[in-house]
């Protein structure tokens, strides 16, 4: 196992376990994503690691299988900040036997949630017996005239303070209070109930409520190159590989290019060690 927060980390909402799981891929990447499948959540999977519970490929070939598995969409390696308040960072390697496109793991990765790309629309719900805000407001509004007779308003008249009437719900007012506001109190005789109704809907409208306290940041993942392990933009990785690394025939970051001699650039060294090798030779000893 990894060191507490490290290690591997399931991907959510992946297709249950079957024998065609890693058919797609060669017979060495399917050998060892079935063996990562199985590691449990937080074991390290690092390429020294997974040279050690198998006996067939070593460091160098696993780390390639990873290349790979991350080109066909099944990890990603990520540096994730646990919270706000500190500055606490793990390295995970999200994994998923579903192979996923970049597209579903760069919404993941950012945003925690899983993408909805594909997935099927979800079954319309019947609006039948169910009130808007609007309506609501319209409601509360006729209901003022069972509450006390002196505000019994028309049709017409709670159409026309339907949109006052909907700002008291929306900051959060009760239709017992709403009735209760514009009903206690009443002079008699009331003379004009939706001008009554429309002046204190106005001087008596609840202030705004709070905004509510601000949620717990998500936590800030950072998406690696699989191979090179840099820090790059969602957008510059390619099957979680960054330019450099998935470029056919690219040079190693380790090591500076190998330049080249001719034979005749060769041939002219050697001739000029030889001379000051024998000039050396035949130089007079003190």
């Amino acid at each position: 196992m990894a060191t507490p927060g490290y290690g591997k980390q399931s991907a959510p909402e992946q297709r249950p376990r079957s024998a065609s799981d890693f058919t797609h891929l060669p017979a060495r990447e399917a050998y060892l994503a079935s063996l990562i499948d199985r590691l449990p959540d937080g074991a390290a999977m690092d390429v020294k690691t997974l040279a050690v519970l198998q006996p067939h490929y070593g460091q160098m070939a696993c780390r390639t299988v990873l290349n790979n598995l991350s080109a066909a969409g099944h990890l990603r390696r990520v540096r994730e900040r646990l919270n706000s308040k500190d500055c606490r960072w793990v390295f995970r390697t999200y994994f998923s036997r579903t192979p996923r496109s970049d597209a579903w793991w760069n919404h993941f990765l950012a945003t925690g949630e899983t993408s909805t790309e594909n997935a099927p629309d979800p079954p319309k719900e019947r609006t039948l017996n169910r009130t808007s805000p609007a309506s609501a407001a319209y409601a509360a509004l006729a209901g003022l005239g069972l509450a006390d007779a002196r505000l019994a308003l028309s049709a017409a008249d709670c159409a026309d303070l339907e949109p006052l009437a909907a700002e008291w719900l929306a900051r959060g007012a009760t239709p017992a209070l709403f009735t209760a506001a514009l009903t206690a109190g009443l002079p008699t005789p009331v003379h004009s109930p939706v001008a009554l109704t429309r002046r204190r809907l106005i001087d008596k409208l609840p202030p705004e409520r709070p905004a509510p306290a601000a949620q717990a940041a998500q936590p800030v993942r950072v998406p690696e190159c699989t191979d090179c392990r840099t820090p790059c933009r969602p957008q510059a990785l390619l099957g979680g590989l960054c330019r450099a690394c998935r470029s056919p025939g690219g040079v190693s970051r380790a090591a500076p290019p190998v330049r080249h001699l001719s034979p005749a650039a060769v041939r002219r060294h050697a001739a000029r060690v030889r001379q000051a090798m024998s000039a050396g030779s035949t130089a007079p000893r003190s």
